[in-house]
């Protein structure tokens, strides 16, 4: 792997632009359009989101944190919320997996199985997620990830994969297990313990957890610590960020059920 220079703010528009990463990107990107197209009714708003995901995905591996995520752990804790907590969210509110299974039977048969539905299951999701971001980041897991460069990009796209799980019935938009509002609010409220710990075991580490790290000028052991800090305190910002449009849906829907039965009690009493 080639070094790159000790990071200063004048780097901020360099690019690596990888050939695999970026025919993934497009290729998802052209895929969705395609099938949006061929729905009139589809909403333009999902595609956006769609698009918008696919802009941070393809800024978070091919820009400037890309460039530097194998040689500053800040950057790839950057890159790490970029991608699970970002652009897999922008995928979850374009629901994709509803418009490709309205464009292929064999697609609504996969996803109509026992192990789809297991897989698409909240529990599965959440389950994943809580494992998922301590064992790549308090493990020799991580060493692995350095040294080789196809487990490094296998993790980036289990970063996207598991954050759309997670956020999948968390925003309820596609078909499947519909949690209630008040309960999606809690399903994610639990998972931010998980970055809270696992951000707060990286900034209170007294040694270099990753000697795989080849960092470019500085102590990779402050590095070390920024980037535990930008798990914890990043990770938890997202979190109530994402609490905002969840509380607005559960108040909007607690004021129309009472609506509702205040007009059934009226049309009782009369």
């Amino acid at each position: 792997m080639n070094m790159p220079p000790a990071f200063s703010w004048s780097h901020l528009n360099m690019f690596h632009l990888g050939w695999l990463p970026s025919l993934l990107v497009l290729a998802g990107e052209f895929l969705y359009l395609r099938a949006a197209r061929r729905h009139v009714q589809w909403p333009r708003s999902r595609a956006i989101w769609w698009t918008a995901g696919s802009v941070v995905t393809f800024i978070a591996t091919q820009g400037v944190i890309g460039v530097y995520d194998m040689t500053l752990f800040s950057a790839h804790m950057i890159q790490h919320l970029l991608l699970i907590m970002v652009a897999a969210a922008l995928f979850a509110a374009a629901a994709p997996l509803d418009l490709f299974r309205e464009s292929s039977k064999r697609v609504e048969s996969i996803v109509s199985s026992r192990l789809g539905r297991i897989t698409l299951h909240p529990l599965t999701a959440f389950g994943l997620y809580f494992l998922f971001i301590p064992l790549t980041h308090l493990t020799g897991l991580f060493n692995a990830m350095l040294s080789h460069e196809w487990l490094h990009h296998s993790e980036q796209i289990a970063f996207l994969v598991i954050g759309y799980l997670f956020f999948r019935p968390a925003f309820g938009v596609e078909r499947g297990v519909h949690l209630h509002p008040g309960l999606r609010l809690v399903y994610v409220m639990a998972a931010v313990p998980v970055d809270t710990f696992t951000g707060l075991a990286l900034n209170m580490t007294t040694k270099n957890p990753f000697p795989a790290y080849a960092m470019a000028g500085g102590s990779p052991l402050d590095n070390v610590h920024l980037g535990g800090a930008i798990m914890w305190i990043g990770g938890d910002g997202l979190m109530l960020l994402a609490l905002i449009p969840l509380t607005v849906t559960w108040v909007r829907y607690e004021t129309r059920r009472t609506r509702e039965l205040d007009a059934e009690l009226d049309a009782a009493e009369a």
